[in-house]
Order: C-alpha cells, then structure tokens, then sequence
C-alpha cells in the first residue's frame, strides 16, 4: 500500500497543449504521455475544445469539481457529465469534443492501453467495506477520509490516492464526508472489469 498526496502530483501540459494535467499515478512510471500502459490524472478545464487523442487507449472521464461538461463523441454521441454523473468511458482514439455547462470544471481521467491493462472507474459512497481482489486499485479522495486495513489506519485529504493490489488480503474499510473514487487496473487488458 502506498499514500499519493495530492501535494505529490505531478503538473504537465496537455498532449495537444489546450492546458494543464496533473498526474496521479502513471506506469511504467517512467512513461511518457504517448507510451503508458496506464495513466491517472486530473485537469482542469477553462474552456471549451477538442480532447487529445491517444491511440489504441480506452478512457473514463469523471467530474471532480465544477458544473461539468458536454462531450461529443465522435462527431455523434452527446454525453453530459456532472459531478453526480457517473464514471463515462470512451475510447481515447476518437475525436472528442468538450462543451462546458458552466465555467471551469475539473475531471479525472483514468486511461489504460488496449491490450496490455483494462480499466474501470466507480463513483463509491462512503462508508464502504471492499473486499480483496486481483486487481491494482487506486482509491481517490474527493474529501476527508479514513482508511482501516487490519490494524493500519490511513488519513487521506482531498485528492490523496491510496494504491493497494492483491496483497490487500483483509477488507479495506473506508468512511469519511463524501464519496471517493474507486480504480481497478487488471494488467491482463481484458474483459474481466466490464
């Protein structure tokens, strides 16, 4: 188990430089922005345009903070994300276009390369009991949590990340004043999240 404060992130530009990201987590960790198996990041929004394109990668976007965002889909699907909306996954390889409701918005967006890890993003109210799994998990504070795996006992701030795999062998019990983001990464880039 390993604490990512929010402090720690790490600020970049944008691939197609509309703007900022802030990196979570990435891996290898030494990967760039064009050869990740996966990525976890945040960005701020200020207006609206075209999304960058990451060939043979899949994408779920989800709104952190912010009145949200419209995104068309390849020039058709129209979807409307806000921050009780839940996760929205896409594939990164097409053209996406962002429409904001009102104002700046921030989102977090979980990618993963298509045959190499696969991917899923859950809104999860707290308080919550996870059981283990196979997979490696990211758990995002959206406020103040507490964290219990056996007798350890973790605090998180807004935007902190836990990141744990299968060698959670207890539950993983978590309370705290609002939601968090529940990630599962599995490195075998199949179904088995769907």
């Amino acid at each position: 188990m390993k604490i990512l404060r929010a402090s720690d992130h790490k600020r970049m530009p944008w691939k197609n430089g509309g703007g900022e990201t802030v990196e979570i987590a990435v891996f290898p960790a030494d990967a760039s922005i064009e050869d990740f198996d996966w990525r976890i990041s945040m960005a701020t929004v200020a207006s609206d345009g075209p999304f960058s394109i990451f060939p043979d990668v899949d994408r779920t976007l989800s709104i952190l903070s912010g009145a949200g965002m419209e995104l068309t889909i390849d020039g058709g699907l129209s979807v409307t994300l806000e921050l009780d909306s839940e996760p929205c996954p896409f594939p990164a390889d097409r053209p996406v276009f962002a429409t904001l409701v009102n104002g700046v918005t921030t989102d977090l967006n979980v990618m993963t390369r298509r045959g190499r890890f696969s991917h899923r993003v859950i809104r999860q109210p707290t308080p919550v009991s996870l059981p283990p799994a196979a997979f490696l998990r990211f758990v995002l504070a959206t406020g103040k949590h507490t964290i219990v795996f056996g007798s350890e006992k973790f605090d998180l701030g807004p935007l902190d990340c836990l990141t744990f795999g299968a060698e959670a062998a207890d539950d993983l019990v978590i309370s705290g004043d609002s939601e968090v983001f529940l990630i599962e990464l599995d490195p075998e880039g199949g179904d088995r999240l769907r």
